[in-house]
This record gives structure tokens, C-alpha cells and sequence, in this order.
């Protein structure tokens, strides 16, 4: 199976079930950063079917916003639907005492959804150098 091309093929696999979502997720990553700038917005630009999870379904309009920005690609606007924001706090980690470095160290895409994450979620080894 080749990577997902798009954020919404990596939800359209997860909620088919053939494949899992932080598989396809860090595969999508891997097509994200080795594709042309000019490729990037509209790898973005299509909006992923709900997902059951409600993290998940949020994490991928972070994941959208987060990129659009680092890549100077338009934001997609269904990453700002109500459905993409949490009500309760989801930390990326189940370790207590990591919770709180989590809570400073968060990007804004992720922190505004109330995912706590580290300082740089998306990293990759085919992520471009400098960035």
C-alpha cells in the first residue's frame, strides 16, 4: 500500500479500518515533507471524514493548521470546524509528570484544541533539514 497523499485519505483509512491512524499519519508525514512546496496546500486542502475518535478527528485539524503555517500554505478552513476543537484536555502522553512541560511546550495548532503535545509533534528523520 503506498503512503496517504492527503489528510483526508489518512482518515478515510483509519475510519475504513485498513490501516491505523498514527501509521498513516506518520506515512502522510513522510509524502508531506518530501513533496514539492508547491504540493504541500493541497495536501492539506481536503476535508477528512469525521473520525470516531474525537482526538483523532481533532488532531487533524491541528495537524493541517501546524503545517499549513510552518509551510506557508493557505490553513484549511474546515481545520477551524467546531468538531475539530476538544472540550476536555487530551495529552499526548500518560506519564503525569510530563503533563506539565507538555502544557507550556505545545504549538498553538495544537494547544487551541486542548492537545498538549511536545514542542515539535510532526518531527520526522525525511522532515527537511533547517526546519
Amino acid at each position: 500500500m503506498s503512503r496517504p497523499a492527503t489528510l483526508a485519505e489518512v482518515a478515510r483509512r483509519s475510519s475504513e479500518g485498513t490501516q491505523d491512524f498514527s501509521y498513516a499519519l506518520r506515512e502522510f508525514l513522510d509524502s508531506f515533507y518530501g513533496a514539492d512546496t508547491s504540493q504541500r496546500g493541497a495536501m492539506l486542502a481536503d476535508q477528512p471524514v469525521q473520525l470516531s475518535d474525537p482526538a483523532e478527528h481533532a488532531y487533524l485539524g491541528a495537524v493541517a493548521e501546524y503545517l499549513a503555517r510552518r509551510w506557508q500554505c493557505p490553513i484549511p478552513a474546515w481545520s477551524n470546524d467546531p468538531s475539530r476543537f476538544l472540550r476536555r484536555p487530551y495529552f499526548t502522553t500518560p506519564i503525569e509528570d510530563l503533563k506539565a512541560m507538555l502544557l507550556v511546550e505545545s504549538p498553538l495548532a495544537f494547544r487551541r484544541r486542548m492537545i498538549f503535545t511536545e514542542q515539535q509533534p510532526l518531527r520526522r528523520a525525511r522532515m527537511p533539514a533547517g526546519t
